[in-house]
């Protein structure tokens, strides 16, 4: 059928009004992403002008897609890092390096590459070293540039801060009677102290053991008398019945011989009686002796465990006094929690193994207001203690504000106050503390009301927040609350690259199975 010439135009009328709309987008978008690279130039790789101390915190800017190392003295390294994208969002929050490999593969993500991995969370959230497009493009992860990553990996430590912004924020000094104050007196003597508790908790096993071996042997002394008594009370009662027959033969003799025989009959078995009933009190005798020895030995053994619990409690604050301690404060629930690294080897083969011993209630006036997401951290030792800094990631009250509400208490101020060490921490939050906080992590705190796709426990970001954080001030990423990234492919190591006809390619060696422990989640 032959078409109109008006049907046979109509397209071209269309096309002219849709190529305008491109146009007009376009027009738009252009001079949106020029302002916006006006006012955030991309980051970039950086070192400090003067030498580098080891590193205390590393600080993650999710807005601005860059990571800055301190030491004590200030920034030292600064990079680029993709965080994750849509749906697999890093979650902001408070961390603490918990494991390292320098040659990590995911058993996650069909063993992509992840080098010089610094894990923050046992369920999937790292640093390491990865391909950067300029844009949040991980699963959850933070990837850094891949030499910046192996020059990081050697200069950090198990137990060092990272803090994952949700804006731009650093590290401002700050002073208030609440932060710890050391005394000098109790730093010095502190070695000394680890060294003789150590000492006494040691003399305090042994004692133990030394119990041990003599409620043993108490025991095994008193084992046989049970039986022996048995057998001698057994003795004495066929005795006795001999002599009762004894004494009704002699009642019932009719003649001089019958009385004669019946006499010496009873003259024997008062004997056996005699000798029965002096074999068992001498064996009652014996017997309570040994039992007392076994109360005596048992009672020993108790106080001596006690004295080895209490010494080894002494023991390990002594130790732990010569390590940084941090405490977090939680707003939701009204608890206190402290936390430091005993660098045991976990039982169940990861990471490392932290102090939980201390758990107390806590007083924070106004608990009903929301006190934000503070981070204080001694940087460094002065004349008169400690030089502290604060970090504000969710700031609703201002940081020494957050202190004004908090109160301490005392037992707990006497137990680490005065052997306080740099890299001591204070945290204070909203948060209660994450489900990811276990005996082989410092604290984790996620910020709850920021996306969390990138926890691979946690259900993807709803597609309503994908929208409205993409969509946020439009940014280089106009379309993105329309039309969602998907992740970029994970990295591959390059030792896996082959070649064949002239083209290199991929191939993804099919991961081994590892030993896994309770509750781990491999990534």
């Amino acid at each position: 059928m032959t078409r109109s010439k008006t049907e046979r135009t109509a397209p071209r009328r269309w096309a002219a009004p849709a190529i305008a709309v491109v146009a007009a987008m376009a027009a738009l978008t252009l001079p949106t992403q020029g302002a916006t690279a006006k006012r955030r130039a991309a980051p970039v790789e950086a070192t400090a002008p003067r030498p580098a101390g080891e590193p205390i915190m590393a600080i993650v800017s999710i807005k601005s897609q860059q990571v800055t190392l301190y030491d004590s003295e200030g920034w030292i390294y600064r990079a680029p890092v993709s965080t994750g994208t849509t749906g697999r969002e890093t979650p902001a929050g408070v961390f603490a390096v918990v494991e390292k490999d320098k040659d990590h593969h995911s058993t996650m993500y069909d063993d992509a590459w992840m080098p010089n991995m610094q894990r923050i969370t046992w369920n999937g959230v790292a640093l390491h070293g990865g391909p950067l497009p300029g844009y949040a493009a991980s699963h959850g992860c933070v990837r850094m540039p891949y030499d910046f990553a192996e020059k990081l990996f050697d200069k950090t430590r198990i137990g060092m801060r990272v803090i994952i912004s949700p804006e731009d924020a650093a590290p401002v000094d700050i002073s208030h009677p609440v932060l710890f104050s050391p005394n000098p007196d109790a730093i010095a003597a502190a070695p000394a102290r680890a060294e003789s508790t150590a000492r006494d908790a040691e003399e305090a096993a042994r004692a133990v053991d030394e119990a041990k071996k003599a409620a043993s042997a108490a025991v095994r002394e008193a084992a046989p008398l049970k039986a022996s008594l048995a057998k001698l009370e057994k003795q004495k009662a066929r005795a006795d019945a001999e002599l009762k027959r004894a004494d009704r033969l002699i009642a019932a003799a009719k003649t001089d011989d019958a009385k004669a025989k019946a006499t010496e009959l009873q003259q024997k078995a008062t004997q056996a009686s005699t000798d029965a009933a002096s074999q068992l009190d001498a064996a009652r005798t014996d017997a309570d002796a040994k039992r007392a020895a076994v109360t005596t030995a048992k009672d020993a053994l108790k106080a001596a465990e006690a004295k080895k619990a209490e010494t080894a409690k002494m023991a390990l604050d002594a130790k732990l006094a010569l390590e940084p301690v941090s405490i977090y404060i939680s707003r939701a629930t009204q608890k206190l929690y402290v936390r430091r690294n005993t660098h045991k080897p976990a039982p169940d083969g990861g990471g490392e193994v932290f102090d939980t011993s201390i758990e107390v209630p806590v007083t924070i006036r106004d608990p009903d207001q929301p006190i934000g997401t503070h981070i204080f951290t001694a940087m460094a030792k002065t004349d008169a203690g400690l030089r502290w800094s604060a970090v504000s990631i969710e700031p609703r009250d201002g940081a020494k504000a957050a202190l004004d509400r908090v109160t301490i208490p005392q037992e707990v101020l006497d137990r680490i106050a005065p052997t306080a060490q740099v890299r001591s921490s204070i945290i204070i939050s909203d948060e209660p503390l994450s489900a990811e906080t276990n005996y082989r992590t410092e604290f984790v705190v996620v910020l709850n009301d920021q996306p969390q796709g990138g926890f691979i426990t946690r259900k993807p970001t709803p597609r309503q927040e994908m929208v409205v954080a993409e969509q946020d001030g439009w940014g280089d990423n106009f379309f993105g609350g329309f039309f969602a990234r998907e992740p970029e492919p994970q990295p591959v190591d390059p030792r896996t690259m082959r070649r064949r006809g002239g083209r290199a390619y991929y191939y993804q060696e099919q991961p081994q199975p590892r030993q896994m422990w309770p509750g781990y989640q491999s990534w």
